[in-house]
């Protein structure tokens, strides 16, 4: 059997990381390791026959003496670090967090009990660090979150009143354009109406790009056929390529797609109108490829300009434009495929292009397959029997703005529609009890008093049926597409829209 020399014990001891001493029962500190002066400041001569509570601060010795006692009573191990929160005292004062595990140790007949003291001051410190770094972290994440629900109301407000006069600009060049025959004012009336479509679509894509920065967007995915998207864009899109002398093919799809139904149609929007912009002859195409059983790639296609392989780099940067030099004469201000970008990167979907100069382009998206809607109603844009005569159809108008207000109006009494033009829900109301014979509702989305046009159709509807037919107009498209529930008996609208595009969706709605 091996014997160890007291010698190489304390040796052993001494060469031990921590400071280490041996209390017996009555709590005197019987042997101290050599770091236990190191971490002290004691010689070690003076620590020797102290009790132990001579290295704690001096309002913890009443109560250690107890702690003590009951532990003398029935030793056990104790680990290091087991919770407690515990404090040595150097002999010139200071205090430091310290850890300690306890052993019970036999000397003969007597138990003695060795403690090996840890200091623990860079950890806390560490730990103090940390948790004032996760709060500051929290701190800002709030600030941050509070900043962009602030940007998110600002953002709403904007979209709505900065689209107000240019509503009420569109709306009154196209009474004008009704009023007026004279070939020089229809040819200026026509400018105006160019110019004011120029502002809007800058409006519109400088607006979209904020909301997007600002994080206002959220995605809301859900199931939805891309036939019926397919048929809104071909709706949207077919006279526009049709003025440019274009072919618009759109193909038939059955698939069912999984996303955000509102801003993968924002994509496929700005894509196909960058087709048809860039495409001087041929065609322009919409389709959709089922190559994979979990994806769906949507691809829009034209025989346009093309775009050289080092510009590719480049076609998604704010106020680019392929082959528009800088300060030059500009159709559209180069925003489209930035928002494109965006949005893909948004909703985790891969946006690719394969494009050869002067034969054409290929921006395809890849989207998850979803699962098919039962019961899904038809959209806006679909075959529909010839509306009814218009004079006899009553519209009433719930317009806060009173320059809109007006315009619209006079845009729809210039149509023929006997009109009444109101301002808020409580005056709608009222003239439903007067006048219960009412065709059509059309109402703004944001009213004054936080009113919305959702509460306009609610109230109207529970007033005069739930039959009645309501174009819902507003300037915050992405509130509007996610909170509206499908319904054949209404249309939205987004501002602004020209008088034509108003008139094309009345007679839509109309006549379904």
């Amino acid at each position: 059997m091996l014997t160890i020399s007291p010698e190489l014990a304390r040796n052993a001891l001494d060469a031990a990381p921590d400071a280490m001493i041996i209390i017996d029962a009555s709590g005197v500190i019987c042997f101290a390791n050599r770091q236990v002066s190191a971490l002290f400041g004691y010689p070690h001569d003076e620590v020797i026959g102290k009790r132990v509570e001579y290295l704690m601060p001096e309002r913890f010795h009443a109560r250690h003496v107890a702690h003590r006692e009951r532990y003398i009573s029935s030793v056990r191990m104790r680990p290091m670090g087991a919770g407690l929160d515990l404090s040595g005292r150097r002999q010139d004062g200071t205090e430091f967090p310290v850890e300690i595990s306890l052993s019970p140790v036999k000397d003969g007949e007597r138990v003695l009990v060795a403690a090996a003291i840890r200091d623990v001051s860079d950890r806390k410190r560490a730990n103090a660090e940390l948790i004032d770094a996760r709060q500051t972290a929290e701190a800002a994440r709030a600030s941050a979150d509070r900043a962009n629900q602030g940007k998110g109301r600002f953002l709403a407000t904007a979209s709505h009143d900065l689209r107000q006069p240019l509503q009420t600009l569109s709306l009154l060049n196209g009474v004008l354009q009704r009023l007026v025959a004279g070939a020089d004012a229809k040819e200026a009336l026509s400018h105006q109406e160019q110019a004011i479509g120029a502002m809007s679509r800058l409006l519109s894509a400088l607006l979209d790009i904020s909301k997007l920065e600002s994080g206002a967007v959220k995605p809301e995915p859900a199931d939805f056929a891309v036939g019926a998207l397919f048929e809104e864009l071909r709706f949207e899109f077919a006279s526009l390529a049709a003025s440019k002398g274009l072919t618009f093919q759109v193909a038939s799809c059955a698939d069912y797609i999984h996303s955000d139904r509102a801003l993968v149609e924002q994509i496929l929007k700005n894509l196909l109108s960058n087709a048809i912009k860039y495409t001087r002859k041929g065609s322009v195409a919409l389709r959709c490829l089922h190559e994979q059983p979990s994806l769906v790639r949507i691809e829009v296609m034209d025989t346009g300009i093309g775009i050289a392989a080092d510009q590719l780099l480049h076609i998604y940067d704010e106020f680019y434009q392929v082959g528009v030099p800088t300060n030059s004469t500009r159709e559209g201000y180069g925003l489209g495929l930035s928002i494109v970008r965006r949005l893909a990167s948004l909703l985790g979907l891969p946006l690719d292009v394969h494009s050869e100069v002067g034969k054409g382009s290929v921006f395809a998206l890849t989207l998850p397959v979803g699962r098919r809607v039962v019961g899904a109603t038809p959209r806006p844009g679909e075959d529909a029997p010839t509306r009814e005569p218009r004079r006899q159809i009553r519209i009433l108008l719930v317009e806060d703005d009173a320059s809109v207000r007006d315009a619209t109006r006079m845009l729809l009494k210039s149509e023929g529609y006997h009109v009444t033009a109101v301002a808020s829900l409580s005056e709608a109301l009222e003239h439903a009890t007067r006048d219960p014979t009412l065709d059509l509702l059309v109402t703004d989305y944001h009213l004054r008093d936080g009113e919305t046009g959702m509460q306009v159709i609610a109230a109207m509807r529970a007033a005069l049926g739930a039959s009645l037919r309501t174009v819902l107009i507003t300037g915050d498209s992405s509130s509007a597409m996610h909170e509206l529930p499908t319904d054949p008996r209404l249309r939205v609208a987004i501002k602004p829209l020209r008088a034509e595009e108003l008139l094309a969706v009345l007679a839509s709605l109309l006549s379904s």
